[in-house]
């Protein structure tokens, strides 16, 4: 496959993903998974670390979601090269009543026309890292969150 055929393959998975993440398409978003995806993410956090297996990438997400109430504001671009696929992605997070935005940049292989692996860059990954652990903390004391 030449390379701006592969950058084409990429871009089209990676914005079809894209698309159904704008339109809160959950059922999208999911058939967008391949069935071995992996997540890694980094920081300090509980979370962090890699999730392999879309039934614990999709465990990760949910945890994510329940701890932050995370919500997407925007999709700034979707990129592609001949290896990786990008989404810089401006999302909310709440905590303890607060909110803050980070923007976000999700790297993705590509596999089978499905995304195969995710790299998750926060702009803030100590606020990410405290938000999440402090929740984790709450969760294992019993405390609610």
């Amino acid at each position: 496959m030449s390379s701006s055929a592969a950058s084409s393959e990429i871009h089209a998975v990676v914005q079809r993903y894209a698309d159904a993440w704008a339109a809160n398409d959950l059922k999208g978003i999911f058939d967008c998974y391949h069935g071995e995806v992996v997540f890694h993410y980094f920081g300090q956090s509980p979370l962090a670390g890699t999730h392999r297996g879309k039934a614990a990438c999709l465990a990760v997400l949910k945890e994510v979601k329940e701890k932050t109430n995370r919500r997407l504001v925007a999709i700034r671009d979707v990129l592609a090269g001949e290896h990786f696929g990008l989404i810089v992605a401006v999302e909310q997070f709440e905590y303890e009543g607060r909110t803050f935005e980070l923007e976000r940049l999700l790297r993705y292989a590509v596999k089978d026309g499905k995304l195969s692996e995710c790299w998750i860059y926060d702009e803030d990954q100590r606020r990410v890292d405290e938000v999440l652990g402090l929740a984790a903390q709450k969760s294992s004391s019993g405390s609610p969150t």
